[in-house]
């Protein structure tokens, strides 16, 4: 179980996870099929290592932290298979076992989906 690592709200289950190869501009982040507790901001349009994607960026339900974001629509026909799912910035996230994953001190500052599959 993957879970807010400030209020420990569960999030998600270690058999949704789709992908552990996914960077954010924060360092890893893992994608998931599926994802609770959380609430939704605005859809925007952004533009990502892999092309143009509209998302929404996603928040804690128990605290607001943000979690990442979920993807709407991919532009590229080879991103759509990320329509409807979620990522999740592991330094945002308690792993399976309770486990606090760092800040990845290499992160851009800016943003990416960049997967390694």
């Amino acid at each position: 179980m993957y879970g807010c690592k400030y209020c420990h709200t569960h999030l998600a289950l270690e058999d949704d996870i789709v992908s552990k190869s996914f960077q954010s501009s924060h360092g890893n982040a893992y994608l998931f099929d599926k994802v609770v507790n959380i609430t939704v901001g605005e859809r925007e349009d952004r533009m990502m290592t892999t092309g143009m994607h509209t998302v929404v960026d996603i928040f804690c339900v128990g605290c607001g932290s943000p979690l990442g974001w979920k993807y709407e629509i991919a532009q590229e026909k080879l991103q759509k298979y990320k329509e409807g799912k979620f990522i999740l910035e592991r330094y945002m996230i308690l792993g399976p076992n309770g486990t606090n994953y760092l800040r990845s001190p290499d992160a851009e500052v800016d943003g990416s989906d960049a997967d390694e599959e």
